[in-house]
C-alpha cells in the first residue's frame, strides 16, 4: 500500500486570522493561492465575492493553509505537497472539547520559553499539566482550539 498524502482540516470563524497565528506559532508559510485565483476569475469559473485581500495578494475569502516552509508546493496553484494545516470557515461557534489536537515539541528546556512566545502571537494559557508519563502545558489558539505545547 502507498501511504496516502494528508491535511489537516480546521474549522474556523475566521479563517484568514487562524492562519496567521499558526503560521506564526509553527514557523509555517501562508500558501499564496493568488495565481490560481486569477486563472479562474478570468475563465469565468468563481466571482470576486468567494475571494478577499490577504497579506497583499487575493486569497480564498473561506479557506487558506499554511504549509511547512521546507515541503515541495505546486507552483501553478500554491498547494503545499506536504505538512499543511487547512482552515476552512463554518457558521457555527466551537463548542466542546477538541477531539484531535497538537503537540507541539519545544525543544529541551525551552518549553516555558515557548509558551510565553505562543501567548505574544494570541495564544492562551489553559493548564499545566504534570504527571509520571511527562509534563506539558495545555494551551488555547485564539479561536479556543486546544493544543499542547511539551
Amino acid at each position: 500500500m502507498t501511504a496516502l498524502h494528508w491535511k489537516l482540516v480546521i474549522d474556523a470563524a475566521d479563517p484568514h486570522a487562524q492562519a496567521d497565528f499558526w503560521a506564526e506559532a509553527l514557523g509555517y508559510l501562508v500558501e499564496d493561492n493568488s495565481a490560481q485565483i486569477d486563472r479562474l476569475l478570468s475563465a469565468g469559473y468563481v466571482t470576486e465575492d468567494l475571494t478577499v485581500e490577504a497579506h497583499g495578494r487575493r486569497a480564498w475569502r473561506d479557506l487558506v493553509a499554511v504549509r511547512h516552509p521546507d515541503d515541495p508546493y505546486q507552483e501553478d496553484n500554491g498547494i503545499g505537497l506536504g505538512r499543511r494545516l487547512l482552515f476552512q470557515r463554518v457558521p457555527e461557534p466551537k463548542s466542546g472539547k477538541n477531539r484531535l489536537h497538537l503537540d507541539l515539541h519545544a525543544p529541551s528546556g525551552r518549553r516555558d520559553a515557548e509558551v510565553a512566545r505562543l501567548e505574544a502571537c494570541g495564544a492562551s494559557v489553559l493548564r499545566h499539566v504534570k504527571e509520571p508519563g511527562g509534563e506539558w502545558t495545555v494551551m488555547a489558539d485564539p479561536e479556543g482550539n486546544e493544543f499542547c505545547v511539551q
